[in-house]
């Protein structure tokens, strides 16, 4: 499975962006789609997660309500990140990654996800 991101940028706080993650390659073996961030110096955190077969989503608490994952209704090998009300602790590269193996860990935890895009910069002034 190969991923794809997109659509980063520097926007103002308030403001809001659309980052897009495209899978290529073996898709039929992905479980779920997950957006994760990374700020200078500090962990990758996870940010939400979309089931590829059933649509079910969950929000890390810092995005609820703010930010929406979803997958795209004509290309349905695109998952999207809505990102509204943005603020400068939103600031970090985000990476989406894919689940590809049945287990029972952690949906929030890095190691569930085996495989990750390259990352895509998000930036927001004050």
């Amino acid at each position: 499975v190969q991923l794809q991101a997109s659509g980063g940028g520097l926007v103002q706080a308030g403001g809001s962006l659309r980052l897009s993650c495209a899978a290529s390659g073996r898709t039929f073996s992905i479980y779920a789609v997950g957006w994760f961030r990374q700020a200078p110096g500090k962990e990758r955190d996870f940010v939400a997660t979309i089931s590829w077969r059933g649509g079910g989503t969950y929000y890390a608490d810092s995005v609820k309500g703010r930010f929406t994952i979803s997958r795209d209704n004509a290309k349905n090998t695109v998952v999207h990140l809505q990102m509204n009300s943005l603020k400068p602790e939103d600031t970090a590269v985000y990476y989406c990654a894919a689940d590809t193996s049945p287990r029972n860990t952690d949906r929030t935890g890095t190691s569930r996800y085996d495989y990750w895009g390259q990352g895509t910069q998000v930036t927001v002034s004050s």
